[in-house]
């Protein structure tokens, strides 16, 4: 199995999490206690190993060889594209939470009756109340 690595490196627990041999982070200390995983021929204990382009994983109980290749140039270009718009959209929906925050801020005011606070303008409280 050829794994395109578009990034510097990845840990040994985020690739078999990724290729789906683990099901979660959690699993990976038990999972390699009770499996042999061969980093580029050596016994790896180690779940944030950080692999790189070239190295391979064996994994012989599960029949799996990982090879870790580099993306092609188109590859790659789109993988910066794809992470560009992930980013702007997590931007946009961080401004909309912050609008529709003051919006419901303001709405609760209004049907309390209450005026809106200014800025970190306390209510005044009084003793037994």
């Amino acid at each position: 199995m050829d794994y395109k690595l578009f990034t510097e490196f990845i840990t040994l627990q985020a690739l078999l999490k990724e290729v789906g041999i683990i099901q979660s982070g959690g699993a990976i200390k038990s999972f390699l206690a009770e499996t042999t995983v061969l980093f580029n021929g050596q016994d790896e204990k180690r779940r944030g190993k950080k692999l790189r382009v070239g190295d391979h994983i064996e994994i012989p109980s599960h029949q799996v060889t990982i090879h870790l290749i580099e993306p092609t140039s188109l590859e790659k270009e789109a993988f910066q594209e794809e992470l560009f718009e992930k980013e702007q959209l997590a931007k946009r929906v961080k401004e909309i939470n912050k609008v529709n925050k003051k919006q419901s801020t303001s709405l609760k005011q209004k049907k309390q009756g209450k005026k809106p606070l200014k800025d970190k303008q306390k209510p005044i409280r009084f003793p037994g109340m």
